[in-house]
């Protein structure tokens, strides 16, 4: 029998993630970062001076794969380190000026990657999409914890997936 990559959901996956970053570097280009970097930036726009290794636990990033986008973020004068106030083995990380003011522009370049992906899907076609994305993640061996609690959360104990029913 012959192997259809189009038929496994690995496969699929990746060519979805290569779509995204294509769409997104194309948008980023414009304003100055790179796909890789925009999860250390959504981060830091949401709590600015985390230290690297909370990026990493944050991200489920190696740590080699941080350091070397944080280098490349402080070089292009999106992040500054500095020492934290009492470790002094550990640097904290802060956007500079330029950093904080791509949030709005970034975030929409987001959403316009993901409008991009979702053409032709209805409202709900995407959010069931996206739930079933979330459940494989949830099921894989490296799912965040931010989306097994997001599945947890939606998890419907009365109804028709209660807690013994298969999904």
């Amino acid at each position: 029998m012959a192997y259809d990559r189009m038929e496994s959901a690995t496969y699929l996956a990746s060519l979805l993630a290569r779509g995204f970053s294509r769409q997104l570097q194309e948008r980023g280009r414009k304003l100055g970062f790179a796909p890789g970097q925009f999860p250390v930036l959504a981060e830091l726009w949401n709590e600015d001076g985390l230290t690297q290794r909370q990026l990493i636990d944050r991200l489920d990033a190696e740590q080699a794969t941080i350091a070397n986008t944080l280098a490349r973020m402080e070089r292009d004068g999106l992040i500054t380190r500095r020492p934290h106030p009492t470790d002094r083995r550990t640097r904290q990380v802060f956007l500079t000026d330029r950093g904080r003011g791509l949030r709005d522009e970034a975030m929409t370049a987001a959403r316009a990657a993901d409008d991009a992906l979702f053409v032709g899907f209805r409202r709900f076609e995407r959010a069931l999409m996206l739930e079933y994305m979330r459940m494989a993640i949830a099921n894989s061996a490296c799912a965040p914890a931010d989306i097994s609690a997001h599945r947890d959360a939606e998890t419907d104990p009365g109804g028709e997936h209660g807690p013994d029913s298969p999904r």
